[in-house]
């Protein structure tokens, strides 16, 4: 593990990505002072030729944003149950023989967010947007939601695709049109999977008394949904708390420690988006 190892994130656009400083934060505490972690511009047309170029041995692996999520699977050896589940890694490992392993830290750490806000079960679940973390939300929900999940989307295309997912991972999905969105707060869990910007209409129509709000923005942050949320005493799960918890899963998978530094990882991300906002 002292061996000297190189980790990067890809995706486009990338010069917002939080990870950097995450992995960087977890190697510091965990005394990997050889360890260096990257940030590279990378699209689809160009991860081919990217994962081709890599020396293997001397990288431990690969954190992956959009749009290279569900386009990264064709080009593993083998891919995790997790992953395979909703088409999508967030992960690879490269091993020193050349092999790549695919994963989806998402997923778990989706759950592993809303635990640590107390949230272990949901008797039923809404949620907005249908891309692609909409579905790994769905994937979550498999663990937590014990009923019904409704999703608000924009097209009939979207709904066929969530119902599809649902029925893919076991989770009964009911859609809705977007214009009845503000519906989804009578639920206990709500999970907003949508762009910047894209409920701010919605801050306006929280009630008196929420349940839990797990938005997956952390950039800018609060949204105005999750002010709105919190101001009404509702609980907020955000985008970093995810961000945070799925990156201890891959620095545990990447360097083989037992127990990532959560805390100094979260510490890092905080100070960095308070740096941000100046």
């Amino acid at each position: 593990m002292d061996r000297p190892r190189r980790a990067a994130v890809l995706g486009s656009p990338i010069t917002h990505s939080l990870s950097p400083v995450l992995h960087r934060a977890a190697y510091g505490e965990l005394g990997l002072t050889g360890w260096t972690y990257g940030r590279y511009e990378v699209d689809e047309r160009r991860l081919s030729g990217f994962l081709d170029s890599l020396q293997p041995g001397e990288w431990a692996g690969l954190s992956l944003t959009m749009p290279l999520k569900r386009a990264v699977i064709p080009l593993l050896d083998e891919v995790s149950a997790t992953a395979r589940a909703v088409e999508a890694a967030n992960t690879v490992v490269l091993h020193g023989d050349g092999r790549r392993f695919g994963d989806n830290t998402d997923i778990p750490g989706m759950v592993a967010a809303l635990r640590e806000r107390g949230i272990e079960k949901a008797e039923r679940a809404a949620v907005l947007g249908a891309g692609a973390t909409a579905s790994s939300a769905l994937a979550a929900l498999a663990t937590v939601c014990a009923g019904e999940v409704t999703a608000y989307v924009r097209s009939a295309a979207r709904a066929t695709e969530m119902e599809q997912w649902g029925e893919r991972l076991g989770v009964p999905v009911r859609c809705a049109d977007w214009s009845e969105a503000a519906a989804a707060f009578d639920a206990p869990l709500i999970v907003a999977t949508t762009p910047a910007g894209a409920t701010d209409e919605l801050a306006a129509r929280v009630p008196d008394r929420p349940g839990a709000l797990f938005d997956v923005l952390y950039d800018p942050w609060p949204t105005p949904l999750a002010a709105a949320w919190d101001a009404r005493g509702g609980t907020v799960v955000g985008g970093l708390d995810l961000l945070v918890h799925q990156a201890v899963l891959q620095v545990e998978q990447m360097t083989g420690v037992a127990r990532a530094p959560l805390a100094a990882m979260r510490e890092a991300g905080e100070a960095a988006l308070r740096t941000r906002a100046v």
